[in-house]
Formats: C-alpha cells, sequence, structure tokens
C-alpha cells in the first residue's frame, strides 16, 4: 500500500484478533508471552464499549513482529477499562497492514496513529489522541506479566495522589529478558538503578504511567531528543514530587544491549546524558547514529566512535573546548554517587538480594558527606581531568 503519514497523523481504529504471540528473534520474550496466555484466558473483560480508564500509548518503528502478542497481552489485562494506540513512525514492515488483517474481535479498542519517525513526536501524537484519564507510554517490546499489572498499579496511584495532595505518576520495575547470561551485574545493576527516585534514572523501556491533569501540564515530551524524552519527561514530574515506584515489574526484551553489547551500549548512553545536560547540539547534529533502529542494531565500536567525537571536540575553538571538558567534569561529578550505588548493589547482588532490595549504606554515606565535600569547582576541575584521560585512553586502544 503507498506510504502513509507524511507531515499529518492519520488514524485507523481497530479491533485485533488475540493469536498465538509469536516471535523469531526472542525466545525468552516469547517464553513469557506464552505463559501469560495460558495464565490469562479466564477472566478477561469485554472492554470495547467501556469509556478506557488508561490509554495505553507505544511508538513502533518496523515492530511487526512484536505487535500481536503485545496487543493480546495487553488485552488480558483485567479489571480495567484500556484503549491501545499504537503510534507507528511510517513503517514499512508491514505493521499497519499486519494490524488490519489481525482486525477482529479483542476486549479493547487499538487505533494506530502514524507520522514521522522519532520517539518524542510518535508519543506526543498517541497522547492526543487518548482518551483515558491515565496515560500509559510504555515500549513494544515490554510485557506486563501480571494480568493485574495495571489495576494494580492504578490503584497505588490513587492512594498515593491522595497522601500527596495531587496527582501523581509511577514506573513500572524494570526487569530484563534476556537470551544469555552475559553481564549478570551489569543488568542487575541497571534494573536497581531504575528503581531509584533520582533524575536520570527513568527511562522509556520501563514504562511510565501519568495521569492525563499531570501530562497536559508538564507535557508535551521534548521532540529535540528524542532518545531522552521519557528520561526529561519524568525528571520534570520527579522535580514536582509526583513521581513514584509502582508496585508492579515490567519486563522488557534487552534485545539492544546483546545487539551492541552492554558495557559499549552503556558507555555510549552515558556521552549521551552528558552532552544532552551540557546542551551540545553539534554532537547529536554531526553524529546521528548514536541509537539505531532496533533491527539496525549491531556490536558497537566505542573506539571508533570516541575518535569520532574527539575529532569534533578538535574543531572547537580552544576556549570552547576547555569549557566543554570542565562542564563535562562537573556532569560526571554530579554523578559520582553511581560509584557509591554500584558498590551496594554489588553487595546485595551478592547476597541474591533481588534487584533494589537491601540496604545503601554507601550510597548514604555519599549522599550525607561526600556529595558537599566534592560540590566545587575543584572538584569539577579534577573530575574533567580524570575524564579527558579515560577518554584519550580508550580512544587510543
Amino acid at each position: 500500500m503507498p506510504e502513509r503519514g507524511k507531515g499529518k497523523a492519520e488514524l485507523w481504529p481497530l479491533l485485533i484478533l488475540p493469536k498465538r504471540p509469536f516471535t523469531r528473534r526472542h525466545s525468552s520474550l516469547q517464553f513469557v508471552y506464552d505463559q501469560l496466555a495460558i495464565r490469562g484466558k479466564r477472566g478477561r473483560m469485554n472492554r470495547r464499549d467501556a469509556e478506557p480508564e488508561v490509554s495505553v500509548i507505544i511508538p513502533t518503528l518496523r515492530e511487526a513482529p512484536l505487535l500481536v502478542p503485545l496487543i493480546d497481552m495487553l488485552a488480558r489485562q483485567r479489571d480495567v477499562a484500556l484503549e491501545v494506540i499504537l503510534s507507528d513512525g511510517c513503517s514499512r514492515d508491514g505493521s499497519i497492514e499486519l494490524a488490519q488483517r489481525a482486525a477482529d474481535a479483542v476486549a479493547a479498542p487499538v487505533i494506530i496513529v502514524t507520522g514521522e519517525p522519532g520517539r518524542g513526536g510518535q508519543l506526543n501524537r498517541g497522547a492526543a489522541e487518548g482518551r483515558g484519564e491515565f496515560l500509559l507510554f510504555m515500549h513494544a517490546d515490554s510485557c506486563l506479566p501480571d494480568p493485574r499489572s495495571l489495576r494494580l498499579s492504578l490503584d497505588h496511584l490513587r492512594m498515593t495522589a491522595v497522601d500527596r495532595g495531587g496527582p501523581v505518576a509511577g514506573k513500572f520495575r524494570l526487569c530484563f529478558v534476556r537470551s544469555g547470561a552475559d553481564h549478570p551485574f551489569g543488568y542487575y545493576y541497571h534494573e536497581s538503578k531504575t528503581r531509584l527516585l533520582r533524575r536520570e534514572c527513568t527511562h522509556g523501556d520501563q514504562g511510565l504511567l501519568v495521569p492525563r491533569p499531570l501530562f497536559s501540564r508538564l507535557g508535551p515530551f521534548d521532540e529535540s531528543c528524542s532518545m531522552l524524552a521519557e528520561t526529561r519527561m519524568a525528571d520534570a514530574i520527579l522535580d514536582e514530587g509526583r513521581l513514584c515506584l509502582l508496585p508492579s515489574e515490567i519486563h522488557t526484551s534487552a534485545r539492544r544491549f546483546e545487539a551492541e553489547g552492554l558495557p559499549e551500549r552503556q558507555t555510549l548512553n552515558a556521552i549521551i546524558m552528558n552532552f544532552a545536560a551540557l546542551d551540545w547540539q553539534l554532537f547529536f547534529r554531526e553524529i546521528p547514529s548514536l541509537y539505531p533502529r532496533q533491527d539496525q542494531a549491531s556490536p558497537l565500536l566505542l573506539r571508533q566512535l570516541l575518535r569520532r567525537i574527539g575529532a569534533l571536540i578538535g574543531t572547537l575553538p580552544l576556549r570552547e573546548r576547555l569549557s566543554l571538558w570542565y562542564r563535562t567534569g562537573g556532569y560526571v561529578r554530579s554523578n559520582a554517587w553511581q560509584l557509591a550505588f554500584a558498590c551496594d548493589s554489588l553487595r546485595n547482588f551478592r547476597r541474591g538480594m533481588p534487584p533494589g532490595a537491601g540496604e545503601t549504606p554507601f550510597l548514604s554515606i555519599y549522599d550525607r558527606h561526600i556529595e558537599a565535600l566534592t560540590n566545587n569547582k575543584g572538584a569539577s576541575l579534577l573530575t574533567s581531568l580524570l575524564v579527558r584521560c579515560w577518554f584519550f585512553l580508550k580512544a587510543s586502544r
């Protein structure tokens, strides 16, 4: 069919026929879907005519193999009226056609919105079409394993809103679904960190459940750096004291980390966060392949990327180069708490505790004493020198 959605959003209200979930590329996530199919056959609600309590908004780009099991999983959520909004970025893998062929009776309505690719814009278009009292933003490769996840989460937000005297948003407890056993502590640390209520600790792969009035006040999503759209929205909510951790888990595929390499992707993510915080737009303009589509993900060549960044920094006037390195040192210093948290996480990991469980004495010591001692220009300058040494050593290996 001809390409749609160039410059203008288009809608197709669909009802999706639940089929046996399938995917060829991620058998471990498939296992979760299969278990859901078994557990969810009883107690499904017919919510086709109900006013949705929650609109589930999912940005998609060439995710056809995941769409049917994803929608079927959401339709098995119990005791909640929902609608599913797929905000597609002009996929050419048959995503829309697949949904149209599958159109039939499922428990929740499905709406497809199309437009230009870019996560921030896709999320905003989906939110504009949602009718629910709450908006859930989640990824296509995520899964809510408990059929009552949404019901429990919505009830938790309502009770927390009463305690805090206003609307509250929530994020799920992230668990990665992996096909291998590499880097077990790396994943454990990332899962633990996303449970913290700190800035830059909330990401799109753990879902974000937001009351509509709160989104209307703090939205829309930032479209200037789409890969950080959910993080920036969550930080804006957190700054107002309106973010909480939900009681339910969300299972998300680790396919990008497995394709690109966990240490390499995490290092690149840290670099992206740094330059986004410094608002260095030249970096994002000149190196556009920082977050490729999932179907294009491949092992990251970190050394080559660092060399490109070094060359880009070298084009700046001397004063701007020095300022960039100094501000980078300040940003890294402000995130040194992660070293203390890593020590706590390793301690809890060795004790066999679930992610996010266990005490954090090293982090407490850092927050109470070390942060105040290092929050100065001298510490930022020293950190900038250390970061610069690390950068050139990694780039030259």
